[in-house]
């Protein structure tokens, strides 16, 4: 445990960061199967009973909780440059003006398979890899430290980015079923049924949900016909929502029954909308995956565009050949995984040595290679929607929180709007406790600093209303 102190906001934060490993155990032989690796921060000079406690993780799934960790709220984070590209090597850490420490605890967790958590053996590995696995695994990990470190009369938050947005919301039900109810939930980057974003043949919708992604992401690469792209980008995107939903949608549904000239019209506003050309829409008949449009949109310029964040563009040493696949570009991979991965690896390593004292020669596993498969629900797509529509009846005061990145093609912003408007929550209540914002940057828009700086404040008020005591709706 290592005593520090923080400047934030005006008013100075001591606090202890320490490190540390919970045990899972088998629910029915009381077996320990795993070890949870974690790190927490706790503000002094507090009543750590009632003060608030959030639990923090990414997604992946196999990611580690690095990236929120070092780059959005710890008291730490990784120097990066203003729109959050790498700078110069070597790589180091500052201190982090957008850190949640002045109004909340923070424990930071990395999953079985992720960071130094492991399995007790590689057999074990099955009884954390999977949906509802991991659901299981992570709730009786905050069980235990609520109960280990006197948390359960804290209000209690949890938040995750990608597919640790699955979890949160999975969790907020999960936990909320056996008696731990949250005060807020915070999504990052949102998937919470993944066939609203899937581009496969016969899903049209996630083609749909798609389109006002690529229309921002040429918007941002000045790709788009002269009208569209004097105008600030929330009209360009109204626009391009509105034909989305309508003609184009239309257009997919009617599949090989759409009449020539149908097709062409449709091909020419897609193209005006994606910054395509329009043999490439017609070539792929109107179903433009990311990976293709990643790598279609700047051929010109022989670069491609980042799959996290597309503001982010690299070379592309094939001009033919590359993408295709939902996966990202062409041969060089993911520019944009390629910044924030090379930057945030080494520094974890020298933070947890150097300021953490937590000395452990095991592979931190920051981004796979720890997991095995995943296991999803068969025939169908996953989703955790269910889980929190259970959350909101059994706890009506939740708060939930949604952020949005224009730029991310990871877990496009369109798809969880899609997700919300077909969510089954009182209405009243999805007024009152759902709050929707977004930013001008990619899947982690905290890395942006005008982004980071509009989502601490928007954060600011989410843990004021969260923790206020409200009257039910």
């Amino acid at each position: 445990m290592q005593r520090k102190s923080i400047s934030v906001r005006g008013q100075t934060i001591n606090y202890l960061s320490s490190a540390g490993m919970l045990p899972i155990r088998n629910s029915e032989t009381g077996v320990v199967e795993g070890g949870m690796f974690y790190i927490a921060y706790n503000k002094e000079g507090t009543n750590h009973a009632t003060r608030p406690v959030s639990f923090i993780f990414n997604g992946g799934p196999g990611s580690s909780s690095v990236w929120l960790h070092l780059g959005a709220w710890g008291p730490k984070r990784v120097r990066l440059q203003p729109d959050g590209d790498a700078p110069p090597p070597p790589y180091t850490f500052e201190d982090n003006p957008h850190t949640l420490l002045d109004q909340t605890d923070m424990v930071f967790i990395d999953p079985i398979g992720t960071g130094y958590s492991r399995a007790a053996s590689a057999q074990l590995g099955t009884r954390f890899f999977g949906l509802e696995e991991d659901l299981r695994s992570v709730a009786e990990f905050i069980r235990l430290y609520l109960t280990r470190f006197d948390r359960m009369g804290s209000p209690k938050f949890i938040g995750g980015e990608s597919y640790g947005t699955t979890r949160a919301a999975g969790l907020s039900g999960v936990l909320a079923s056996a008696g731990i109810t949250m005060n807020g939930v915070m999504l990052i980057s949102t998937v919470l049924n993944f066939g609203y974003s899937s581009q496969t043949r016969g899903n049209d919708l996630g083609f749909v949900n798609f389109l006002p992604h690529y229309t921002a992401t040429a918007w941002f690469h000045k790709k788009l016909p002269q009208d569209l792209q004097q105008l600030p980008l929330e009209q360009v995107l109204l626009q391009s929502e509105k034909w989305a939903t309508t003609d184009y949608a239309a257009a997919l549904t009617k599949g090989n029954k759409l009449m020539p000239a149908e097709l062409s019209a449709a091909a020419e506003q897609m193209a005006r909308f994606t910054g395509l050309t329009k043999s490439v829409v017609e070539q792929n008949d109107l179903r433009v995956t990311l990976g293709t449009f990643d790598s279609e949109l700047l051929k010109d310029r022989r670069q491609q565009v980042g799959r996290l964040d597309s503001r982010f563009a690299g070379f592309a040493p094939l001009l033919a050949g590359g993408g295709g696949g939902p996966g990202g570009g062409g041969g060089a991979g993911d520019p944009s995984m390629s910044i924030i991965r090379n930057t945030f690896t080494p520094v974890f390593t020298d933070y947890a040595r150097r300021e953490l004292n937590y000395k452990n020669e095991e592979t931190y596993y920051i981004l796979g290679g720890g997991i095995g498969p995943w296991n999803y629900p068969q025939n169908t797509y996953a989703t955790v929607v269910p889980h929190l529509e259970r959350a909101f009846a059994i706890n009506p005061y939740m708060k939930l929180f949604i952020a949005e990145g224009y730029y991310d093609g990871a877990t496009p912003y369109y798809a969880a709007e899609y997700t919300l408007s077909h969510m089954s929550v009182d209405a009243t209540v999805a007024k009152n406790n759902i709050t929707v914002e977004r930013y001008t940057a990619g899947h982690m828009m905290y890395i942006d600093e005008p982004s980071a700086k509009k989502l601490r404040s928007d954060l600011a008020k989410f843990y004021e209303n969260a923790t206020r005591q409200q009257a039910i709706p």
